[in-house]
């Protein structure tokens, strides 16, 4: 590689990157971009945004500091002199592997979160400069190993007898008793809702809340939570009472909850740098369109579409989101398919209605795919997601479980949507197709399952509870 190209390497240590800078000399010094966010981003550090640049300035060769492992991400480099820089992995969970390298104007490193750094000058007069991306706090968690420590074994230039360390750092306990830097957690709302009991799968160690543990709507909720523990916020509590909705009092909740609420959850992640996940909806619109992509406009025909397409605005003004729309969830508790096979079980023959298109969405495989948007860190945005395979009308749907529960489907009386409103004045209006389009989330390498086999899979579930 030439010195005129920015490049990274990755080390054995996660995440810990080793960045070549291009330096421009002359007669009268040298000049480097230092930290150029676009140009880092493709480098692999696209979540790293610094809001803090501290300096230490060393005054004598061989003066050492470290090793110290901090709950933030850092990129260090020099701007003049050189160094001898030692890093050590003191996350939780994590092999204690070690990198060392010599720094001089030509290199940085991005030392992530829980990675311990130390270094020791090789030069009179070098500045050691660093951006880190959360200010210093007393209440911190943070770590810190000896300098010298056999374990680690850091192949120092200097002598330690050589060495000018503080006293502090002498100080410094062996790895073996560290206190490790734990890992970032996952907070989760709505955790007793359908979508919320699928996520237990797939973020076994998150933090569930719900209405009675954390308020999404009220500010004095946030107060009580240390939002720097955490990296992650999944947002899968709503107000989903469609119908409720067009009432007076419904519809203060909608808006309270589906776009109030996305407001706190967006302005809180994005002042504490963390990824938000929100789910979303259909509803957001009106079902004139065949098939219906990420980038169509907004055309609610509801209050609670309204309310739901605002909760979508906020959640991206967090630059680090991912919306995700989907439609006909099933999953634990009350939904269509348990209510169709209790109608059954009534021998109750029912009018569904036959010009409502769409796909089923499974609360599985909804948290699948969030699961699959946040370890493979996608590119941030929204992302359409059902169930694949034909799409379908709900009159379809129900003579599917009328035929499972061994009766006849032509039990199933399909009738329009506007026969079925007819007597119901205060109902809201659905779109008639809520097919979504699938290409982007297929583009990321994960395809969805057929419904139909989801279908089968979730009602011998239900079966079984009989």
């Amino acid at each position: 590689m030439k010195n005129s190209e920015l490049y990274a390497e990755k080390t054995k240590i996660p995440g810990l990157l080793i960045i070549h800078l291009p330096v421009h000399y002359d007669q009268r010094g040298w000049f480097k971009e230092n930290w150029q966010k676009e140009k880092m981003t493709k480098l692999g550090i696209a979540d790293f945004i610094p809001i803090q640049n501290n300096i230490s300035f060393n005054d004598k060769k061989g003066t050492i500091r470290g090793i110290h492992a901090e709950p933030w991400d850092k990129l260090i480099s020099i701007t003049s002199g050189k160094i001898f820089g030692g890093w050590v992995d003191m996350r939780e969970g994590n092999k204690h592997e070690v990198v060392t390298l010599q720094l001089d104007e030509r290199t940085a490193v991005f030392v992530p979160r829980g990675v311990g750094n130390s270094y020791q000058t090789l030069e009179d007069n070098t500045v050691y400069s660093y951006l880190v991306n959360e200010h210093w706090r007393h209440d911190g968690e943070y770590s810190s190993a000896y300098l010298f420590d056999k374990e680690i074994n850091i192949p120092w230039p200097i002598p330690q007898n050589k060495s000018i360390i503080s006293e502090k750092d002498k100080l410094n306990t062996s790895l073996k008793k560290a206190v490790l830097i734990k890992p970032k957690k996952v907070f989760i709302t709505g955790g007793k809702g359908q979508l919320g009991m699928s996520l237990k799968k797939y973020f076994k160690n998150a933090e569930y809340v719900d209405l009675d543990t954390f308020d999404i709507t009220n500010p004095g909720s946030y107060k009580t939570i240390n939002w720097k523990d955490y990296e992650l916020v999944i947002n899968a509590a709503a107000y989903t009472d469609v119908d409720g909705a067009e009432t007076s009092e419904g519809r203060k909740l909608a808006w309270n909850v589906n776009a109030k609420g996305l407001m706190l959850l967006s302005k809180t992640t994005q002042e504490n740098n963390i990824v938000l996940v929100h789910v979303s909806s259909d509803y957001v619109f009106d079902g004139t369109i065949a098939n219906h992509d990420e980038e169509e406009q907004f055309s609610p025909l509801s209050v609670y579409g309204e309310a739901k397409a605002a909760g979508d605005i906020a959640a991206q003004l967090t630059p680090k989101h991912y919306v995700v729309r989907s439609s006909w969830v099933v999953g634990e508790g009350k939904n269509f398919i348990k209510t169709m096979r209790e109608l059954a079980l009534k021998s109750i023959k029912p009018s569904v209605v036959s010009d409502q298109f769409g796909r089923l969405t499974f609360a599985d495989d909804l948290a699948n795919v969030i699961h699959h948007l946040v370890k493979n860190k996608c590119e941030y945005g929204i992302y359409n997601f059902t169930n694949d395979g034909p799409v379908v009308a709900w009159s379809d749907l129900a003579k599917m479980v009328y035929e499972k529960m061994g009766l006849n489907k032509e039990d199933v009386r399909q009738v329009t949507t506007k026969e079925y409103y007819s007597d119901k004045p205060k109902m809201a209006q659905r779109p008639l197709n809520s097919q979504l389009k699938l290409d982007k989330i297929k583009n990321t390498g994960l395809n969805p399952r057929d419904w139909r086999v989801a279908f089968d899979e979730y009602f011998m579930t239900i079966k079984e509870e009989l």
